[in-house]
C-alpha cells in the first residue's frame, strides 16, 4: 500500500522534512574570521534577549511594548490578567464554571477531560485583545488553551465579559477540539508564534513535553534572529570589522533606500527600484499564515517551505475566487494581491514594532494611490467620510473568527458580485449592503463602472469547474498554470486539480511547473501527481531530490519512498535511501501528532516494517481516538496481511467513537465484500452514501455491490441522483451505461454515451 484518501488528507497539515541532505543553515558552521590585527572564531549565533537590544534600539522597544507581540503571552499576575477572577460565573450548554483569585493565584473551576467539574491552576494568559485566552499546565508537560476566553473590548462595544469560543457547538470531553484535547495542545499548535526559540521538546517515548523558550513573548530575534554576533560587531569586540552583515542573522532591509513614485497617468504608485527577495513577507508568514511545521531547525532568511508547509486555496479554508473563509491568516491572501507582485512588503503598510497602520484611514493605502483618483466619490461612489469611502470596506472586507475578532482579507481584491451570482462566493457589497441581494449588487457595479473587466484574481469560475469535474475547462486551467503572471499560490492550486484533466498537452505544463521558480509551484506539481505511474514519477521526480527547498525535496521523497529497488541505480538507491532516512527522521519532529503517526505507518508499510507500522498506527489512536484515518489504515495494513478480521475490529473499534463517520463506514463495507460478507456489508455502504452525500464514489461503489446483489432498479436511481450532483463523473456515467444496456433501456445508454464522448 501506498498511501490512501485519508493519509492525502493528513498531508496537508503536517509534514516532515528530508534530513541534512542539502544545507539550510544561515549563520553557517563555526569559522574564522582574519584581519591584519587579530583572529577570532564566529560562533553560530546564540539568542541573547531583548534587554541586549535596548542600548541600541530604545525606539524600536517603546514602539514594540504593548504590542500584540509584547502580549502574545505572559505570566499571570495582576497586570497581565484582564478577565474577572472574582469568583465570577460562566454558564454554557449545561455547565457552569467559576473563575476565582486567591493567594496570588488564578483558578478555574470547570469541566475536566473526565466531563467532571475540576479545580485548575491557571499559568499564562494568551493574547489580549480583543479577548484573552488562558493557558493551564498538566503534569505532562502540556499547555492546554481554555475553551473559555475572556472578552477583553469595552462593555460599550460587548466586551467585559466570558464567553465560549465554539459557542453553537461546545466540544465534548473526549473530542480533539475540547479544551482538554489534542488540537487544543498550545506546545504543538500555538507555541511557535507566541514565543521566542520555542523548542517543543516532546519525549516520544513517555508522550511528555518538556517545551522551553528564551521570551515568552514574540520578542526581537523572534523576527530577526539570535543576536549574540550582532552584539560582538556593535560593540566592537576583537576583530568586529571582519563580521559579515553586522553580524545579523537575516536583514530585513527590503524598504531601505526605498520610494514609491506615482505615475501621473494610473494614479498608481510604483517602486522604484525592484524586490529582489521576500525575506521580510515569509519571516511574517512564519505565524501569519495557515501552514503546519515539518522541521524545528527554522532558519532566519531562508524560505518558509524550508521549515513549513502552506496551505493552498483548499475548498473549505477559502472560497473558490481565493477570498479567506476559514481562520487562514494573512499570507495565503496576499500572495494573491497585486501589492505583493508589486513589490509591496508587510512593512509598507504596517510599522513592523508596533504593528499599527502607517496612517489612520485611507491614509495607509494613498501612500501608492493617487488621493485626487481614488479617495473621490468619483471612485468609491460613496459621501466623502462614509463608511463606504474606506478603501478597505470594498477591497479587504473583515470576516469575524474567534466569535469577536475580525481579520481582514489581504488579497485587497475589486468586489465581484457577479461571482457571488454564478458561484455563491461573499462580495463586499451585499457585506454592508444587507437588504439587498447580489442581483442588485451586479446592476450597480454595472451602473457605475461599465462592463466588468477580467481582473488580477479572475480564476474563480475556472477552479470551481475544475472541481466538479468539467471537462471543457482543461485548457484554460493549463493556460493559467503556466502563465506566469497567475499568483504562484493559485497556480499550484490549479495544479493540484490537473490530474483528472491529463492529455498530450499536460506534459509540458507539469515539466514547466516542476521547473518553476516558486517552490509552491514545484511543491504542488509533485502532491498533484501522487498517484501516476512509477516510470513518470522516477523520471519527473528524482531529480527534485536535489531541490534548493525543503519542502520540495520531502514531497519528491515522499513520491518516491514505494519505488522498487531494482529499478533503481546503486547510486540512485544510495541517494533515496539517505533521503528517507532524513524524511523517517524529521517526521519524528511531529511524533506528538496523529497524522505525522500515520504517515509514519505509510513509510513502514511501504519499507515492509509492518509491525512498526502497526505501532505507529495504534500510536495515532492513542493520540487522538478520533482521528478515523488511523483505523482506516490499520485496517488496511491488516488486510496487506491477510488478517481481515482484526481490520473490521478495528473499524468497529472507531465506530464506537465515530459512530457517523462515512469513511469508516465505507472501510468496513469493503472488507465484508473481501469476506464474502455481502449481506453485511450492505448497511455498511449504504450508512457511508448516506452520511457523505457528496462523495460520488462512496455512491458509485454503493451502486455497484447494489447491483452485484441483483437490485439493478435501486443501483440506477442512486446512480441518477449522484450524477445530477456529479455531472462529469466518469465512473458514474460508465456505469449507468452499463446497467441501462442490461436493463434494455437503450435511449438513456446513448444519451450517457453521449455526454460522456
Amino acid at each position: 500500500m501506498k498511501s490512501s484518501l485519508h493519509l492525502a488528507v493528513a498531508c496537508l497539515f503536517v509534514m516532515a522534512g528530508c534530513g541534512d541532505d542539502k544545507p539550510n543553515k544561515v549563520d553557517g558552521p563555526v569559522s574564522k574570521l582574519a584581519s591584519p590585527a587579530t583572529t577570532i572564531t564566529l560562533k553560530s549565533a546564540q539568542y541573547v534577549g531583548r534587554e541586549s537590544c535596548l542600548e541600541c534600539h530604545a525606539e524600536q522597544a517603546k514602539l514594540w511594548q504593548d504590542s500584540h507581540h509584547d502580549l502574545a503571552m505572559a505570566e499571570v499576575n495582576n497586570d497581565t490578567v484582564l478577565g474577572d477572577f472574582n469568583n465570577a460565573t460562566f454558564t454554557h450548554a449545561g455547565i457552569t464554571s467559576t473563575f476565582t483569585h486567591k493567594g496570588g493565584k488564578y483558578f478555574v473551576k470547570t469541566e475536566g477531560m473526565d466531563g467532571q467539574l475540576q479545580e485548575f491552576e491557571i499559568k499564562y494568559t494568551f493574547g489580549a485583545i480583543p479577548l484573552q485566552q488562558y493557558l493551564i499546565v498538566f503534569p505532562d508537560g502540556r499547555y492546554q488553551t481554555l475553551g473559555i476566553a475572556w472578552d477583553s473590548r469595552l462593555k460599550e462595544q460587548g466586551g467585559q465579559r466570558w464567553f465560549h469560543l465554539y459557542p453553537e457547538h461546545p466540544p465534548k470531553p473526549g473530542e480533539s477540539l475540547h479544551w482538554t484535547g489534542i488540537d487544543q495542545v498550545w506546545n504543538y499548535q500555538c507555541a511557535e508564534c507566541h514565543s521566542t526559540n520555542l523548542q517543543k521538546n516532546y519525549d516520544a517515548e513517555n508522550d511528555r513535553y518538556a517545551t522551553t523558550w528564551s521570551e515568552i513573548n514574540v520578542s526581537c530575534e523572534a523576527c530577526h534572529g539570535p543576536a549574540s554576533n550582532h552584539l560582538l560587531w556593535a560593540n566592537k569586540e576583537a576583530g568586529w570589522e571582519q563580521i559579515p552583515d553586522m553580524g545579523l542573522v537575516a536583514r530585513l532591509n527590503e524598504r531601505k533606500d526605498v520610494a514609491w513614485v506615482i505615475d501621473p497617468q494610473t494614479g498608481i504608485a510604483r517602486r522604484n527600484k525592484p524586490l529582489t527577495h521576500r525575506i521580510e513577507v515569509e519571516t511574517c508568514a512564519r505565524c501569519h499564515s495557515r501552514r503546519g511545521i515539518f522541521s524545528e531547525d527554522y532558519q532566519f532568511g531562508r524560505p518558509i517551505l524550508d521549515t513549513h508547509n502552506v496551505s493552498l486555496l483548499r475548498d473549505g479554508l477559502y472560497y473558490p475566487d481565493g477570498q479567506i473563509r476559514d481562520e487562514v491568516y494573512v499570507y495565503g491572501s496576499f500572495l494573491q494581491s497585486k501589492m505583493y507582485h508589486a513589490g509591496v512588503t508587510c512593512s509598507d503598510c504596517h510599522e513592523p514594532h508596533s504593528l499599527k497602520l502607517r496612517a489612520e484611514g485611507n491614509g495607509v493605502c494613498l501612500q501608492c494611490h493617487q488621493a485626487e483618483k481614488f479617495a473621490a466619490p468619483a471612485h468609491h461612489k460613496h459621501k466623502s467620510e462614509s463608511t463606504g469611502s474606506r478603501c478597505v470596506e470594498c477591497h479587504m472586507p473583515e470576516t469575524t473568527y474567534m466569535v469577536i475578532d475580525p481579520r481582514r482579507d489581504h488579497s485587497i481584491r475589486i468586489p465581484r458580485p457577479d461571482l457571488s451570482v454564478k458561484l455563491g462566493v461573499p462580495n463586499a457589497c451585499t457585506r454592508c449592503h444587507t437588504d439587498q441581494n447580489n442581483a442588485w449588487a451586479v446592476d450597480t457595479m454595472h451602473n457605475w463602472y461599465g462592463e466588468i473587466k477580467q481582473d488580477w484574481q479572475d480564476f474563480a469560475i475556472t477552479l470551481h469547474e475544475a472541481r466538479r469535474g468539467n471537462p471543457a475547462v482543461a485548457p484554460e486551467l493549463e493556460t493559467l498554470i503556466s502563465n506566469q503572471t497567475t499568483p504562484a499560490i493559485v497556480r499550484a492550486t490549479l495544479l493540484m486539480e490537473l490530474p483528472r484533466y491529463l492529455s498530450a498537452t499536460s506534459l509540458p505544463v507539469i515539466q514547466g511547473a516542476l521547473q518553476d521558480s516558486d517552490p509552491l509551484v514545484r511543491q504542488a506539481t509533485i502532491n498533484a501527481l501522487s498517484n501516476t505511474n512509477p516510470n513518470l514519477r522516477l523520471k519527473l521526480f528524482f531529480p527534485l531530490l536535489d531541490d534548493s527547498v525543503r519542502a520540495v525535496r520531502l514531497a519528491a521523497t515522499r513520491e518516491l519512498m514505494d519505488l522498487p529497488v531494482d529499478q533503481l541505480s546503486e547510486q540512485q538507491n544510495k541517494k533515496l535511501y539517505m533521503a528517507i532516512t532524513g524524511y523517517e527522521k524529521s517526521l519524528k519532529v511531529n511524533a506528538d501528532r496523529p497524522e505525522t503517526m500515520v504517515q509514519l505507518g505509510v513509510l513502514y508499510s511501504v519499507q515492509g516494517r509492518y509491525l512498526d507500522a502497526e505501532h505507529a498506527y495504534q500510536k495515532a489512536i492513542k493520540l487522538d481516538d478520533h482521528f478515523n484515518a488511523a483505523y482506516v489504515n490499520l485496517a488496511d495494513l491488516f488486510a496487506q496481511q491477510q488478517r481481515e478480521a482484526e481490520g473490521r475490529a478495528i473499524l468497529k473499534q472507531g465506530l464506537t467513537v465515530l459512530p457517523n463517520d462515512p469513511d469508516l463506514h465505507h472501510a468496513l463495507g469493503l472488507s465484508l465484500i473481501r469476506s464474502k460478507q455481502y449481506d453485511e456489508a450492505m448497511p455498511a455502504l449504504a450508512r457511508a452514501a448516506s452520511l457523505a452525500p457528496d462523495n460520488a464514489r462512496y455512491r458509485y461503489v454503493y451502486a455497484v455491490a447494489l447491483h452485484s446483489m441483483g437490485n439493478a432498479r435501486q443501483a440506477i436511481t442512486i446512480l441518477e441522483t449522484a450524477l445530477q450532483q456529479h455531472p462529469y463523473d466518469r465512473q458514474i456515467m460508465e456505469a449507468l451505461v452499463a446497467f441501462y444496456r442490461e436493463a434494455g433501456q437503450l435511449d438513456k445508454a446513448k444519451a450517457i454515451t453521449a455526454r460522456l464522448q
